[in-house]
């Protein structure tokens, strides 16, 4: 660890879940003073209970424990609850405190008509790879967002991965197409290229740990090497060889590209009717 992680305050998690106990321990991995931490969850899992009592951070059901002048508050509640979630938070929000989203299609402007326009307010999609540190996630903060509060947002979401900040909030429904709903096409590739080779003649351990194995190792060469993906493609490509017959079906009429251009089109159509 080269620096902790230090937000110049006390943080609120709102919602302790899949995404919200990846983020918390990423943030407990990188330093975060454990008493800084405040979690807040109706329902918390066996998981989050014993790593409170093992780190000694401060965990509630309900919002009575919670400071009022915490330097951010994070949001990581589903959707469709944020609208009675929001309102009894209103009062632990100081002058200084910057609200930050992860909530799928709930907008800027949607969490500010509870919370007040004078709010900053920073809106994010990660992606679940955060639970190992290898998230990505694009964010987009309010006009009220100062310099300061933006980098409190960015240096929590780094202990989980990668960041990049978007000027337009509406970019918002294709990153979540990309890279939010991404993970579920690439578990969907390893399922189904396992199948495919248990139809070859494999047996299924083998077809999955060949799967698992090729997936894994094709996205860390993707990651390590400076060529682009075409270009990684085209290496493992010999003219008149297995991959070109392979690759001849799935980039020909309706195949891989088609499905995906499809597919993403559909998610993102999906994302901004749930956040209008």
């Amino acid at each position: 660890m080269d620096h902790a992680l230090d937000i110049g305050g006390t943080l609120i998690l709102v919602g302790a879940g899949k995404m919200g106990g990846a983020l918390l321990s990423g943030w407990l991995d990188r330093g975060l003073v454990p008493k800084s931490i405040f979690v807040q969850d109706p329902e918390p899992s066996g998981d989050i209970t014993a790593l409170a009592n093992s780190k000694q951070f401060h965990l509630g059901k309900d919002t009575s424990a919670l400071p009022r002048d915490a330097a951010v508050m994070v949001l990581a509640v589903k959707p469709q609850i944020m609208d009675e979630v929001l309102p009894p938070l209103k009062p632990h929000i100081g002058e200084s405190t910057v609200v930050l989203s992860i909530a799928a299609g709930r907008t800027l402007a949607g969490i500010a008509r509870h919370l007040g326009s004078e709010v900053a307010i920073v809106r994010a999609m990660p992606n679940t790879p955060a639970a190992i540190g290898r998230g990505i996630t694009v964010a987009c903060a309010n006009a009220q967002t100062t310099p300061d509060q933006k980098a409190q947002c960015d240096a929590l979401l780094r202990a989980v991965g990668c960041v990049a900040w978007s000027e337009d909030e509406s970019a918002l429904d294709p990153v979540t197409a990309v890279s939010g709903s991404g993970p579920a096409y690439v578990f969907l590739l390893a399922e189904c290229l396992a199948e495919a080779g248990v139809e070859a003649g494999l047996d299924n351990d083998l077809a999955r740990k060949l799967a698992c194995e090729t997936v894994a190792g094709a996205g860390e060469l993707l990651i390590r090497s400076d060529a682009p993906a075409g270009e990684l493609r085209k290496n493992v490509t010999s003219p008149g060889g297995t991959t070109a017959a392979a690759l001849e079906i799935l980039m020909g009429e309706d195949g891989l590209q088609d499905l995906l251009t499809r597919a993403v089109k559909a998610a993102t159509g999906r994302s901004r009717e749930l956040s209008s």
